[in-house]
């Protein structure tokens, strides 16, 4: 049996330079791992199945599941003889911009090739995850990284400055898929400072990070859910350097330079109501735990 943490992702920077024929859009993103995250455990069965459960009526079980199809895609191309039954505890935010989906498929990459001694090396499994999610490499590899392409080309950048986060999620869910369509019908006036970012980031700079935040998708989800401008209010009346949507949203994230000011963000957003799915986080990196 295997026991494996899947942990979220925030967008500190998100910009969107175009769309491929095949429908994929073009990014050019800052990503970090946080340290909320769903625990995945792994164990292996001798009759061949795949089994994939879960206590969140708001994750399918079946073959349709990312984690599933993980199983399967591994077991299919490496002719693996075991089967495995698979148990998902989720505390990341689902529908949340946070990549809850892909970065449990990149813990079934990881433990699978384990559980199975397939042997498989970090670039290899990174190659088969992006047929599954663009966002499943970065997943697969975690910390501080510039993600380009279509989000499979990672660069890996220094450990973000320590810091406190606060993530909150409204009780609404947003499609990924109507935010990009969304996004192709309006001209981008403002593209965010990638680039000065992670010279920031390189050295060390957390002002410098957060005066460079930007997410173009905000221009779409932040007019049709006000309810995200109303939640970046209260952060940043309350300590936060900075507060931005993190993905296609709904999820808001804001950066704070100490406890203090970050639990007094938490407690108004609490006792406000507007974000049932409050945490109290910080960014990590996965390979360094």
């Amino acid at each position: 049996m295997i026991v494996k943490k899947a942990y979220a992702k925030i967008n500190l920077g998100l910009d969107v330079l175009g769309r491929r024929d095949d429908g994929y859009h073009i990014v050019k993103m800052i990503m970090q791992t946080v340290d909320l995250h769903d625990v995945l455990t792994f164990e292996k069965r001798d009759d061949g199945q795949i089994v994939f459960e879960s206590g969140s009526d708001k994750i399918p079980n079946d073959e349709s599941n990312l984690v599933w199809k993980v199983a399967k895609l591994l077991k299919d191309k490496y002719n693996a003889s075991f089967g495995v039954t698979m148990t998902l505890e989720k505390n990341i935010p689902v529908a949340a911009g946070m990549a809850g989906g892909s970065t449990d498929a990149a813990a079934a990459f990881i433990a699978l090739n384990e559980l199975w001694s397939l042997n498989l090396s970090t670039k290899d499994l990174c190659d088969d995850a992006v047929a599954l999610g663009a966002d499943i490499p970065y997943c697969i590899i975690g910390g501080t990284a510039l993600a380009e392409g279509i989000g499979e080309e990672l660069t890996i950048l220094p450990d973000m400055p320590e810091c406190k986060i606060v993530i909150a999620k409204p009780a609404i869910d947003v499609s990924t898929g109507w935010v990009y369509k969304t996004l192709d019908s309006k001209e981008i006036e403002d593209h965010p400072d990638i680039d000065g970012m992670i010279e920031a980031i390189k050295k060390g700079s957390l002002s410098g990070i957060t005066e460079k935040m930007g997410n173009v998708l905000q221009t779409v989800t932040v007019p049709e859910y006000p309810v995200i401008s109303d939640i970046k209010n209260i952060m940043n009346e309350n300590g936060a350097m900075e507060a931005m949507m993190s993905g296609s949203g709904p999820t808001v994230f804001g950066i704070f330079d100490s406890e203090e000011k970050a639990r007094r963000a938490y407690d108004a957003i609490k006792e406000s109501s507007l974000a049932p799915e409050l945490h109290m986080s910080a960014p990590i990196n996965p390979n360094k735990i």
